[in-house]
């Protein structure tokens, strides 16, 4: 490839490492690059969403329906959550610019460079558009997608709407002497945790909107899911549960179109190894087990998930935690039905969550002992170091003023305060650059994790008509063909085999010898302080990477082998006689 094309990629960059983007300019980004760059580039829809927008899926990569080692990455999940997109997209391009230009990226040496050249990027950059578009545009809080479909209705519950005519819905307050809030001295906008020495007012907070079937008389209490149903994050099918166990788990597993089409394309790929789901807030990785601690789970994946956490904490600041043992809002109540699990367990990748947007760590927030109590903790004096640092490098679009309204049931409440989109829940644009930067330096290097099969002929002995050739198939990938310990039982978890075919005038010896099991292959990694780390274990164990087949021909010609499986791909080797 040439400098002009990375020249064309660079001008068909739409802004989404400065900004985010509505469906209509993600579409045209993709677009853009897979007709600008088609032998490396495939784009097609994988589904379609409620409101008839296409869940896009990005291919980057020669030869995209050659099965290889293979790495997934997704955004924008649930709605609001859209740096996801835009970190997705960051690594598809830095993918195509490796591809395009030849060189380094990253700080990755040449050699690690050319070894993710050799992976397949899948990329799903929002796989919840009609929820993205719903908050870019209106403001409202949605978990995943803006529909509800459930029969149950007739209960008084809250539905999002613009009240005040200013095109957004964000919340409500009403004074109320039993309210639970006070305003901020400080930030318009923010209110506080009322204490018992506040003075009045106090403030009740609702969603901007009204009440379906009110009975004038008892206001219901606002949830996550009032007006939209499922949470996409509780719909994948391990460990799924039901309504009211899982809250947002949807009608059964993979019932919405977003979902069930991720499940379809996960099984038709097998050869995907690595799975990085792109969430907001918090700047940290979560990491498997979730349903259970880290004394069950697999000695040799922990070891491999504390070596990418080690390094992608240094890229990027964030830690790798563990979802059960830091990441579950109530004790021993694992959260269902959640992607990466579904990617970990059941398809046998090495699957993890980011949240992306370190805003605790913008704070000065210290990471108590389980991470997730950051989300619950914070304090009035870490709310109002929230206010002013909204104002200071956010340009104060995190909380609006309160301005008097009318409401059709309530009377006299007042419309605005916490607007979290921009800068709370997602970074400020001009941070965005950085976080997409820092993700793929470390994703990057996940996939350069890959197997890596190869083969060569070692040794050849002729006797008259009839040569003998013994082929070598080498592993040189950090991972080992089953990529996971606990994947090596998976159905999809083949071992590899070769098949052999004589041409040219030769022909095997032995026909029943065409197709050899030769079982996985094991790579060279070992993770960090896992198993054999110990100080006397400096040892390798053996060259299980490596195994050896012969064959007996007779005639001129060649042997044509291919070898693989369908959790790494195939390769094809010609052995001349």
């Amino acid at each position: 490839m040439t400098s002009s094309h990375l020249d064309r990629l660079d001008d068909l960059d739409r802004g989404f490492r400065r900004g985010y983007l509505d469906h209509a300019a993600l579409t045209a980004q993709v677009e853009g690059w897979a007709d600008a760059f088609p032998d490396l580039v495939r784009l097609r829809s994988i589904g379609q969403s409620l409101e008839g927008r296409p869940i896009w899926h990005l291919t980057v990569g020669p030869e995209p329906d050659r099965a290889r080692p293979a790495v997934w990455i997704d955004g924008n999940m649930h709605a609001s959550e859209l740096a996801g997109s835009s970190a997705a997209l960051a690594m598809a391009e830095d993918a195509l610019r490796l591809h395009l230009s030849g060189g380094e990226l990253h700080g990755l040496p040449p050699h690690v460079c050319d070894r993710v050249r050799q992976v397949l990027f899948h990329v799903v950059p929002r796989i919840s558009p009609d929820g993205a578009e719903c908050v870019l545009t209106t403001g409202r809080h949605v978990r995943s997608a803006p529909r509800d479909r459930r029969a149950n209705r007739q209960h008084a519950r809250w539905i999002s709407s613009d009240i005040d005519g200013d095109g957004l819905a964000l919340l409500m307050r009403v004074a109320d002497p039993a309210g639970e809030f006070v305003a901020s001295a400080s930030t318009p906008g923010l209110l506080l945790p009322r204490r018992l020495e506040d003075p009045p007012p106090y403030y009740r907070v609702y969603p901007e909107g009204t009440i379906e079937n009110f009975d004038g008389f008892h206001v219901p209490e606002p949830t996550s899911h009032s007006d939209n149903q499922t949470d996409l994050n509780r719909n994948f099918p391990f460990s799924w549960r039901h309504e009211p166990e899982q809250s947002g788990a949807g009608a059964f597993p993979g019932s919405e179109p977003e979902s069930r089409a991720i499940i379809e394309l996960a099984h038709a790929h097998p050869e995907i190894f690595a799975w990085l789901d792109c969430h907001t807030f918090g700047g940290v990785f979560i990491r498997p087990l979730g349903e259970q601690p880290d004394t069950r789970m697999n000695q040799e994946d922990l070891a491999i998930f504390r070596e990418i956490g080690a390094w992608s904490e240094e890229l990027t600041g964030y830690p790798m935690v563990s979802g059960f043992e830091e990441f579950i809002y109530e004790p021993d109540r694992p959260l269902y039905g959640d992607l990466s699990e579904f990617a970990f367990h059941q398809r046998g990748a090495i699957a993890y969550v980011v949240e992306l947007w370190d805003l605790f760590h913008q704070l000065g927030m210290v990471r108590p002992k389980r991470f997730v109590d950051l989300y619950t903790t914070m304090t009035r004096e870490d709310l109002e170091r929230l206010g002013r640092w909204d104002r200071d490098h956010n340009r104060g679009r995190g909380f609006r003023p309160w301005r008097a309204c009318h409401h059709p049931q309530l009377g006299e409440v007042e419309v605005g305060g916490m607007d979290p989109r921009f800068g709370l829940w997602n970074p400020p644009e001009d941070r965005l650059g950085e976080v997409c930067a820092a993700q793929s330096a470390a994703f990057l290097r996940v996939a350069a994790m890959a197997p890596a099969i190869s083969v060569a002929a070692v040794a050849r002995e002729v006797r008259g008509d009839v040569t003998r050739v013994a082929v070598a198939v080498d592993n040189t990938g950090y991972l080992s063909t089953y990529i996971l310990a606990s994947a090596r039982g998976l159905e999809h978890n083949e071992p590899l085999t070769v098949d052999a075919r004589a041409v040219g005038g030769a022909e095997l010896v032995d026909p029943s010898s065409a197709r050899r099991t030769i079982g996985h292959l094991e790579g060279w990694g070992r993770g960090l302080f896992g198993p054999s780390a110990e100080l006397h274990g400096g040892r390798s164990r053996g060259n299980q990477s490596r195994a050896v087949v012969s064959y007996a021909l007779r005639g001129r010609g060649a042997l044509e082998l291919r070898v693989g499986s369908c959790r790494v791909g195939w390769i094809e080797h010609r052995v001349e006689l």
